[in-house]
């Protein structure tokens, strides 16, 4: 099988980040096949990706329902909410390459 480019990026000394998010990237294990198969060593994230993500699936829809059920939140802290969840689902998977790079790699 030949050699996966990002790998080769990857050694050249490049960082590959991945430039998108969705929950179920991370809780499928999708994100963690992309560290181990693509060399991704860590994601960028801020309002628009997550706008995307939470508009173009079903993903949130039972965190939403969560969030929004009695407690009487605004639209900005059930958006707040799920982000961190999300962006620390994410640095969970991704702790093992903050360990083994040193802390260079491995972020959110």
């Amino acid at each position: 099988m030949a050699k996966n480019p990002l790998f080769e990026l990857s050694e050249a000394g490049a960082s590959v980040w991945l430039d998108y998010s969705r929950r179920s990237l991370i809780t499928s294990g999708e994100l963690q096949r992309m560290i181990e198969d693509d060399a991704v060593v860590g994601m960028t994230s801020n309002p628009t990706i997550f706008e995307k993500a939470i508009g173009g699936s079903s993903d949130y829809d039972q965190a939403l329902r969560d969030l929004i059920d009695g407690d009487n939140k605004s639209d900005e802290e059930i958006m707040l909410g799920l982000i961190i969840e999300d962006i620390q689902m994410a640095a969970d998977v991704l702790k093992p390459v903050y360990d083994r790079t040193k802390h260079k790699d491995g972020y959110v």
